[in-house]
């Protein structure tokens, strides 16, 4: 029913506060979620509450979204989310780069989620990583995830051409030699 008059069903819960059932505008919130760890001011029975997004739920055929849990959250509180990692820099041209982990979780204030955390490559060098612990941090925001955690990987490029095991088997057996017993003709 709320879906149909273009609403997505959410809980809002926390601080010691009774879970809330409520509908929110499919269009707005929508809009609202296009960034990640985003802040949400939610009024529901006569008062405002200051939401942060703990889990999305999309239809998988559409996308739409089709249920969010809202945690409360208090101005000043730290809290720890998940924050994507963008890539700077340049690295090796002859190695192939590999996204170990796309987030990095971190702690900070409520009302001071980074965007996006980055993560510079210049001089990785084939077959070396950057680690959670080389993100750069903004003030406030500390590294939750283990530091050594690999976010990205430089895989080297390969340039030989390796004989596959059948064309080294076949190059092995002499012409004319009798094939195995297994594969003689029945009679």
């Amino acid at each position: 029913r709320d879906r149909r008059a273009g609403n997505v069903p959410a809980v809002i819960y926390g601080h010691g506060e009774t879970p809330q059932h409520v509908a929110l505008p499919l269009r707005e919130l929508g809009a609202a979620l296009k960034s990640a760890n985003v802040l949400l001011d939610i009024v529901f029975d006569g008062k405002t509450e200051l939401t942060l997004p703990k889990s999305v739920t999309r239809n998988p055929l559409t996308g739409v979204l089709a249920h969010i849990d809202l945690v409360i959250v208090r101005r000043g509180e730290r809290v720890k989310v998940e924050v994507p990692v963008h890539t700077t820099g340049k690295h090796d041209v002859d190695g192939i780069l590999e996204h170990m982990h796309n987030t990095v979780e971190v702690e900070a204030e409520a009302t001071s989620i980074p965007q996006f955390l980055e993560l510079n490559m210049d001089g990785l060098m084939a077959g070396q990583s950057r680690y959670a612990s080389d993100v750069i941090l903004p003030a406030g925001v500390t590294l939750v995830s283990d530091p050594q955690m690999p976010v990205i990987h430089l895989s080297e490029r390969s340039t030989a051409v390796e004989e596959t095991p059948v064309a080294a088997a076949d190059s092995a057996a002499p012409a004319g030699d009798a094939a195995p017993a297994g594969d003689a003709p029945k009679e």
